[in-house]
């Protein structure tokens, strides 16, 4: 299991990226919400979807969850 944040501040196209911990582009700590400890991105995505919709995973430490 990891633990997982996203980012509170959406990029430009509107998307709050999910980080796994120890990811080099994690948000600053201000700008990032704790998810929790999951097994994989997917449940990770889905749980910041219950805040930010328009959630979608870091194309470099949650690259099986990122879409264009």
């Amino acid at each position: 299991m990891a633990l997982y944040y996203v980012n509170k501040r959406a990029q430009d196209n509107g998307d709050h990226e999910v980080h796994k911990s120890g990811c080099s582009f994690m948000p600053n700590e201000e700008n990032r919400k704790y998810l929790g400890s999951f097994n994989d991105c997917f449940e990770a995505v889905r749980e910041a979807k219950k805040l930010y919709p328009q959630s979608n995973g870091c194309y470099y430490c949650s690259k099986e969850c990122h879409t264009t």
